[in-house]
């Protein structure tokens, strides 16, 4: 019981330090090339690398913070609660966005996939590349995807989206602060949401439901879909 716990604590608290060290960086360069999650994805495979750490045993060093993803999607419900007002009074056209970037990003992902020629498990595994992680598990073990596979696309799907969603913003001259959040929560949950925080308190809180409300529509085009298949 000791080793097991001692084996947490130290995979736990070295993942911390890094990430902290990461967000440190960022805050003191400001180039979104040194996103902190970016960072610490190649800071943490490089140390495995250097210290021939099996993947598997880092895995198993991690498991607290594979087990706090669950609470904390479960969490996003209190950020749809604090902007219920907000939510209640631009109702149709944040469920309508969230609904056509959710059923884009589905479609397009698959569509591309498959024009590789890249297989039917490997389009199945990217399909939820853009919502949240515990949720995009669940949907690609629903269609019988590679989970790992899944993570790797969520990460990456969000980081781009913290990256470019400043830009792309300007590019098609979106202004309204709703629309950003809205745009970027559903694209890059999480991971975008941090820049959307940047961006303004507004951008930020939208994009955090938009996480949520994301999430729920693509599981239930998911369920509806598989049971007509």
């Amino acid at each position: 019981m000791l080793n097991l716990i001692a084996t947490l604590a130290v995979g736990t608290v070295i993942s911390f330090i890094v990430f902290k060290l990461a967000v440190a960086l960022y805050k003191k360069v400001r180039s979104p090339l040194l996103n902190p999650l970016l960072v610490t994805v190649a800071v943490i495979i490089a140390l495995l690398c250097v210290f021939h750490i099996p993947l598997d045993s880092y895995e198993s060093s991690v498991q607290l913070v594979s087990f706090l993803l669950g609470p904390a999607t479960v969490a996003l419900a209190y950020s749809v609660y604090r902007q219920r007002q907000i939510l209640k009074q631009h109702f149709i056209p944040i469920f309508c966005g969230c609904l056509v970037g959710s059923v884009v990003s589905m479609i397009s992902a698959y569509t591309l996939c498959e024009l590789l020629g890249l297989g039917d498990e490997m389009a199945t595994s990217f399909i939820p590349k853009s919502v949240t992680t515990p949720i995009a598990i669940a949907v690609s073990e629903q269609l019988g995807g590679i989970t790992s596979i899944t993570v790797a696309a969520v990460i990456i799907t969000g980081i781009l989206g913290a990256i470019f969603a400043p830009l792309m913003s300007k590019i098609f001259r979106v202004n309204n602060r709703i629309a950003k959040g809205v745009a970027i929560g559903t694209c890059s949950h999480a991971v975008g949401t941090t820049k959307a925080l940047e961006m303004g308190e507004l951008e930020g809180a939208m994009s955090g439901v938009s996480i949520a409300v994301s999430g729920l529509l693509t599981t239930a085009i998911v369920i509806i879909v598989s049971c007509f298949a």
